[in-house]
C-alpha cells in the first residue's frame, strides 16, 4: 500500500493531529489517482456579489457597490462558480461518539475531516465551498468562496467546534432552506440520530427551494454492527441523563433490525425525492466518501446535459 492510500485509513488519519495535515494528505493521494478531471469549461462572465470574507482577493472588491450600501462585496465570475457548494455539518453531542479515547477517530473527527477534504477537492477544482455547523441552533457560518485562502477560515471554524448538544433539524433545516442564496449543491453529513418525520420534511424543503442534495450518513461502525457483548451501560450522548445497562446480546438483533429500518426508510426517502445518499461508517476509508461525491456529482451533471 502506497503512503497516500494510508492516508485513506481512519486509524492512520486518527494519529496525524491537524485537520489541515489530514485532509491535505487525503486529498492530494485522491487527485493523483484520478485520471482525468471531470469538471472542464469555465467562463468569466460577471455572476453576483457575496460578503467579503479575510483572505479574498481585494481587486475582486466591487467599490461601486461599497458606495451604494457601505458593504464590502466581492464580485463573483462564472470561473468562480463553476460549482456552489455548501456542507451543512453536524456538531451535536451525538457525533462525539466514541466519547472516551480509544485509539480511533469519533464521528465528529470523521465528519470533519470529511467536510475539510470535500473543502479541498473542491477548491482544487476551482469550484465555491462554503460551511455550516448545526446541532440545535446554527453555530457557524462562512459563505461561499472559491478562493483558495478561504480555506484557512473553513478549517478553523471546523476544529473550533465542540459537538455537545442536542440535535433539533426541524427549526434547523426550516432556516437553512430558506436562507441559503442561489440554487447550489446541498452536501449534508450527519448521523441523523433524530426524528425521521423532521428529517425527511428538511430534506423537501431543500429541494423545494430547488438545492440539489448530497446526503452522507455518518454512523461508528458501532452503531452498524453492536459488537457488545458484556453487560454495558448505554448512555444518552444529547442531555437526556438516560442510563441503561443491560446484556447486548438480548438486544442485538432487534437493535439492528431497527437501524437497518431506519437505514432502509432514509435511503427509500431519499430516492423518492431525487436525492443522493451515501451511508457511511467511521470503518471506511475517507476515498469511499470522496468516490461517492464524485460520482454523486458526476451523475448530476449528466442529468443536466
Amino acid at each position: 500500500m502506497s503512503a497516500s492510500a494510508n492516508y485513506f485509513r481512519p486509524e492512520v488519519l486518527s494519529k496525524i493531529a491537524g485537520l489541515e495535515l489530514r485532509a491535505r494528505r487525503v486529498v492530494e493521494g485522491f487527485v493523483s489517482g484520478l485520471h482525468k478531471s471531470p469538471y472542464k469549461g469555465f467562463s468569466v462572465e460577471f455572476a453576483d456579489h457575496r460578503q467579503y470574507v479575510p483572505g479574498d482577493d481585494v481587486r475582486h472588491l466591487d467599490w461601486r457597490a461599497y458606495a451604494k450600501t457601505d458593504r464590502l462585496l466581492i464580485k463573483e465570475y462564472e470561473v468562480e462558480t463553476n460549482l456552489r457548494t455548501h456542507i451543512v455539518l453536524d456538531c451535536s453531542g451525538s457525533m462525539a461518539y466514541p466519547e472516551h479515547d480509544t485509539g480511533r477517530m469519533t464521528k465528529w473527527d470523521y465528519a470533519a475531516t470529511l467536510a475539510a477534504c470535500l473543502a479541498h477537492l473542491l477548491l482544487h477544482q476551482q469550484d465555491g465551498v462554503g460551511l455550516t455547523l448545526f446541532d440545535n441552533a446554527i453555530r457557524s457560518q462562512l459563505p461561499v468562496s472559491a478562493n483558495r485562502a478561504s480555506l484557512v477560515g473553513f478549517i478553523k471554524h471546523l476544529e473550533a467546534a465542540r459537538p455537545d448538544q442536542a440535535t433539533d433539524t426541524k427549526m434547523v433545516f426550516q432556516h437553512l432552506a430558506e436562507q441559503l442564496p442561489r440554487r447550489g449543491l446541498l452536501v449534508l453529513i450527519s448521523d441523523l440520530l433524530t426524528d425521521f418525520d423532521d428529517i425527511i420534511n428538511g430534506f423537501q424543503r431543500f429541494r423545494f427551494s430547488q438545492h440539489d442534495l448530497l446526503v452522507m450518513h455518518v454512523l461508528d461502525a458501532d452503531e452498524l454492527e453492536f459488537p457488545f457483548t458484556d453487560q454495558t451501560l448505554f448512555d444518552a450522548m444529547e442531555g437526556l441523563n438516560i442510563e441503561v445497562r443491560t446484556d447486548p446480546q438480548s438486544l442485538r438483533r432487534s437493535y439492528l433490525e431497527a437501524v437497518q429500518s431506519f437505514i432502509s426508510r432514509l435511503r427509500g426517502s431519499c430516492l423518492n425525492h431525487g436525492i443522493d445518499y451515501v451511508l457511511l461508517s467511521t470503518a471506511d476509508p475517507l476515498d469511499v466518501a470522496l468516490t461517492g461525491y464524485l460520482a454523486s456529482r458526476m451523475n448530476r451533471q449528466r442529468s443536466t446535459v
